[in-house]
């Protein structure tokens, strides 16, 4: 009998950005934020599957503690700031969604980073800045895996069986549902300590400042 050959499980991360979404009411509060689809079998993650909503100046946050937590690696630049930037421009808005899935693609295959907590949390959280800072630096009554674990409890985005053969189909079929655009509120604070929940996730002015 002849011996087959060891063949390792290949390891796939795959992230969708999409999903565009205005939020505030007027126009000098108001903001996009971009829906991040997730699925993996790596083992890096705490969820195979997840779905958050970010928006731009998260990304720039993000950039910011993955650059200094690993110094000299050359990072993917983010889409640029625009301070012309339209939030009714679909050209501008898929331009910059372009941008932000392609600094993600790029990310997601530097090993070094993958052991960020900055970047799980990012992905698989849906903390506001200030409880991903807090969080990753130990300062919660949460650890990163029990806030990323809290996010979308019960919440099914994707099929339930582990067979990522299909990865190569795009996030925004029927294998991938969203709620975001139908205006269904999602908390992912629901399970972490009271205390924590008294701060609403909220997104930053520091951009532009959609």
């Amino acid at each position: 009998m002849e011996d087959v050959p060891y063949s390792p499980r290949q390891e796939i991360i795959s992230v969708w950005v999409r999903d565009p979404h205005i939020r505030g009411k007027d126009f000098w509060h108001a903001h996009i934020d971009y829906e991040i689809c997730m699925h993996t079998n790596s083992m890096c993650f705490t969820k195979k599957t997840s779905c958050v909503r970010r928006r731009y100046s998260e990304f720039v946050w993000l950039r910011q503690k993955l650059q200094e937590n690993t110094h000299l690696m050359e990072l993917p630049a983010l889409p640029p700031k625009n301070p012309f930037f339209s939030l009714n421009n679909s050209h501008q808005v898929n331009k910059r969604m372009k941008g932000l899935q392609h600094f993600l693609d790029a990310i997601v295959q530097k090993p070094l980073v993958l052991s960020d907590s900055c970047l799980h949390l990012f992905l698989q959280s849906q903390l506001s800045i200030a409880k991903m800072e807090a969080c990753a630096s130990g300062r919660t009554s949460y650890s990163v895996a029990q806030a990323i674990q809290s996010c979308g409890s019960g919440i099914q985005r994707f099929r339930s069986d582990e067979d990522l053969s299909d990865l190569g189909k795009d996030c925004g079929d029927s294998d991938c549902e969203s709620t975001a655009s139908s205006g269904l509120g999602l908390s992912c604070d629901t399970d972490l300590p009271r205390e924590e929940q008294s701060a609403q996730a909220s997104g930053t002015s520091e951009d532009e400042p959609r």
